[in-house]
């Protein structure tokens, strides 16, 4: 190359960097700080979040929750100002495990291990008011299993996880209900032939994502696989997700799977199942959010590695990028972005939920820091 090739080619490298760096540019634009909100701090394990306007609603095993230099009692369920992270007073009280939550208007759906709320008996489902927290008087089913995914849409409410049996009747770990009174939406019954460990709706498709091999002994259903609202599977869209898949999110282009296997992955689908890029960490990726074109994604990995070959016990063959817990990725290709809110602990994050109109993401779990500084269980970055 001639010296004025080879200054031309600098000249472009240094613009790229800069138009990068830039504090304009819409790749930096785009993503939130690494460094936390000031947000109250759980006493057990965060299992499931979700966004409503400024409220941002949270599920799962604690029993206390401490804001402001104050411990006060939160069975399981709580909600927190999302814009000012002050403790709210909603305070409904689950038996047991939460692990779902969905949002639609005053209505609060949960999902879990639960056999009552506030003392009213409630077998793993139940519809709460966004307000007080009151046990909705007539949404009541009796459930074997429990739910590990709830989502809203279609006017109905979908759910997905190890439910064997509604209201006496044998169902495949899938079912919908109207969501105003709880009923049963008949004839909507797809077979899952394992657990259901995530359920998200998008215009006319339900997307799920599970431990299941086929929905239906259909084909191209394994791990992940796309419904309509009539419960039959939608076979525009063709699993090509490797390893069970523990979360499922819908971005601007395409669709991501949280999932498990060697070591772990992200891995990027268009919306006919079409593998578009993988990330491979050595541990399980086991939630995923999307928010301006940025994917986030949660699990108990320490490194994201640089090739998709793993070793023993799933470590990086090639080398790795130290990420602990939390990773960001550019939605449109995959590049491995320059955030780093890195966690702590051994099973480290579970949850994620993104809100567009606060500009905010926020994850749950087991972890108790994040880069370092106390924040036991939940953390939001905007």
């Amino acid at each position: 190359m001639t010296f004025r090739g080879k200054l031309a080619g600098l000249i472009a490298s240094v613009a790229a960097t800069a138009a990068l760096l830039s504090p304009g540019s819409p790749a930096l634009a785009a993503i939130v700080k690494a460094t936390p909100d000031p947000l109250p701090t759980f006493n057990g394990t965060v299992l499931a979040t979700a966004y409503a306007g400024d409220t941002l609603y949270v599920g799962g095993d604690f029993t206390s929750v401490t804001a402001g230099g104050r411990t006060v009692t939160r069975n399981r369920l709580a909600a927190v100002n999302a814009r000012t992270g002050a403790l709210l007073g909603w305070a409904p009280a689950a038996d047991s495990t939460v692990r779902a939550i969905a949002v639609s208007g005053r209505a609060v759906f949960v999902g879990g291990a639960f056999t009552s709320i506030s003392g009213t008996g409630r077998d793993g489902l139940a519809r709460l008011d966004a307000g007080n927290g009151a046990v909705h008087n007539s949404f009541k089913q009796s459930l074997t299993g429990m739910p590990y995914s709830l989502a809203v849409g279609n006017g109905r409410l979908y759910a997905g996880g190890t439910m064997t049996s509604l209201n006496g009747q044998a169902i495949h770990r899938l079912a919908a209900f109207d969501p105003n009174t709880g009923a049963p939406i008949a004839g909507w019954r797809p077979r899952a032939d394992d657990t259901v460990e995530s359920v998200v709706v998008s215009g006319r498709r339900i997307y799920v994502g599970g431990q299941f091999g086929s929905i239906g002994g259909g084909s191209g259903t394994r791990h992940l696989a796309a419904l309509t609202t009539s419960g039959a599977v939608d076979t525009g869209f063709t699993s090509r997700a490797s390893e069970v898949v523990h979360a499922v999110a819908v971005g601007a282009s395409g669709i991501y799977a949280a999932m498990g296997g060697p070591g772990g992955r992200l891995g990027a689908f268009t919306t006919s199942g079409a593998g578009r890029w993988t990330l491979t960490m050595d541990g399980d990726a086991q939630a995923v959010a999307v928010l301006d074109k940025v994917v986030y994604i949660g699990g108990h990995y320490d490194n994201v590695c640089k090739s998709a070959r793993t070793g023993d016990k799933g470590s990086c063959t090639d080398g790795n990028t130290r990420r602990i817990k939390l990773a960001a990725a550019n939605e449109a290709g995959g590049a491995l972005l320059p955030w780093a809110a890195d966690g702590n602990g051994s099973s480290g994050v579970h949850t994620m939920a993104a809100s567009n109109s606060l500009h905010k993401v926020v994850a749950g779990g087991a972890f108790t820091t994040i880069r370092g500084a106390s924040r036991a269980r939940l953390a939001q970055f905007g």
